[in-house]
């Protein structure tokens, strides 16, 4: 929950200015909420993939209807797919049957689909903006919570369920609840070492895994405005994670820059009306939120979870928490469980846990900002005896194709990692790469839940550099130190 220490406060939405959350609201309401019923809300671009979309087409044929806009729908396959020996198919039925059944779901309503034979497949959370499908003052919807990652370009961007995901399809609107707003506010350079991960990590950690419900979670400041695109994807990704729907960063020009020349961006003059628009996509100076924090980004560590929700995270340098000293009781309990399921005992030094596996990919951080910051650790480096399986999954085939140009695949392949295919593979365990019971990982994914990349698995969440530096030293080390790195280096 929101801590009530002075921190946060809570304020009333004020006429002085728009939040960018009510600009985007605003602009996409066909009919307004009012008491018994949600706002019907316009949808831009819709972005499907196997695993919650079979029903949905399913529907659209029963009923005997079309995708409304199909020019608005991507498609790809990313959830189970596998990361090794794609020319020998898929050994899985399910998984199988669920990316057939996207092949010809795509070309029975003529959606596009970047197939497993694309160059240009991948996490649909990395394609969308790869692309410049997802553009500012979008609505952008996907059956996937984590489709709060595209509010990085100032697009309301949320996760729906697979009915939602047919209506959609067959309406392109959705009825929705508005949403109150959290301005997390962040002013100052991050330390050497830390990174957008630990930013969103110590965000969770304050304010619990709930502390953002019912909101839209905009992020703001100084040390915002010195992300690139790919960190503030990664904000924006696990504000899910504190119980936002909504992430959102406003327009700068970071994010103009980023989307120049991308395939599906505006072009010629259409470009410069679209720019024009888009750099109105900010909060008003005098906008008032229902609630803001602020953070100063120079107190922050590298962060590392300990338990079984991503706010159970403390500093790489701290120990794991006392359930004891926690007043309120369901979540001493919840402590409790999570230190029995995570075999971890309270007061263990963090840099004292002892990894089995590394996995460095998913929506949050399988971009190729992510790949050269893990390279950049692992460079002339071997991984521990005691590390069994080390991945490295990058987000897209184009990131591959990138990573590749740059020979980043030739230093985690020196190191001792293997390198994948795209896909969200060990992010949540759908495919083959998982987790066997009782291994623990260190895991630059977003969810550190039960049984996320395997049954009885134990994960970890860190950033890539974290992730790289644990995969040498076979426990984890502060980064941020040189002579930690200095000492896995001996």
């Amino acid at each position: 929950m929101v801590p009530e220490n002075g921190s946060v406060d809570a304020v009333r939405q004020g006429a002085d200015g728009q939040t960018l959350f009510d600009k985007l609201w605003q602009r996409h309401v066909v009919v307004p909420a009012d008491a018994d019923e949600p706002a019907l809300l316009y949808v831009d671009r819709h972005l499907v993939y196997e695993v919650t979309s079979p029903q949905a087409f399913e529907g659209l044929r029963l009923a005997r209807r079309k995708p409304w806009r199909r020019e608005t729908v991507l498609a790809t396959a990313d959830h189970n797919v596998p990361t090794t020996a794609r020319d020998t198919g898929i050994r899985d039925p399910l998984s199988r049957a669920q990316v057939d059944q996207l092949d010809t779901n795509c070309a029975e309503f003529g959606i596009t689909l970047f197939g497993l034979s694309d160059k240009r497949q991948g996490i649909i959370h990395v394609i969308g903006p790869e692309q410049g499908a997802t553009l500012p003052g979008m609505t952008v919807v996907a059956g996937d919570s984590h489709t709060s990652t595209h509010g990085a370009f100032a697009a309301l961007a949320f996760g729906v369920g697979t009915s939602e995901v047919e209506h959609v399809l067959a309406t392109q609107c959705l009825a929705v609840r508005p949403m109150k707003t959290l301005l997390i506010r962040v002013d100052g350079s991050l330390p050497a070492g830390v990174t957008a991960k630990d930013l969103i990590l110590s965000i969770i950690g304050r304010i619990g895994a709930a502390g953002g419900t019912g909101f839209a979670m905009e992020f703001a400041g100084s040390t915002i405005s010195q992300l690139s695109m790919e960190a503030r994807m990664t904000l924006c990704n696990m504000a899910i994670e504190a119980g936002a729907r909504v992430g959102l960063i406003g327009v700068d020009a970071r994010t103009i820059d980023y989307l120049r020349g991308r395939p599906y961006a505006p072009h010629g003059s259409q470009w410069e009306r679209a720019v024009a628009y888009w750099q109105t996509l900010t909060s008003d100076v005098g906008a008032r939120f229902d609630r803001t924090l602020d953070i100063d980004a120079s107190e922050l560590r590298p962060m590392v979870t300990w338990g079984t929700s991503p706010d159970m995270v403390v500093c790489v340098d701290q120990c794991v928490p006392d359930p004891d000293g926690e007043p309120e009781p369901s979540r001493r309990a919840g402590m409790q469980r999570a230190l029995q399921y995570m075999g971890l005992r309270a007061g263990e030094a963090i840099g004292a846990i002892r990894l089995d596996k590394i996995f460095i990919g998913s929506c949050t951080n399988a971009r190729i900002e992510d790949l050269r910051s893990a390279a950049a650790v692992l460079r002339g480096r071997r991984i521990a005896p005691n590390i069994k399986l080390a991945l490295v999954v990058p987000g897209s085939g184009l990131v591959k194709a990138q990573a590749e140009a740059e020979k980043l695949d030739l230093v985690f392949k020196a190191a001792g990692f293997e390198w994948r295919e795209p896909g969200c593979s060990m992010c949540l365990g759908m495919n083959e790469d998982q987790l066997q019971p009782g291994e623990r990982c260190a895991s630059t994914s977003n969810r550190n839940f039960e049984g996320r990349q395997g049954s009885g698995g134990r994960s970890h969440l860190v950033s890539p550099a974290m992730a790289a530096a644990a995969a040498v030293a076979g426990h984890f080390v502060d980064v941020s130190r040189p002579d930690a790195l200095r000492e896995i280096s001996s």
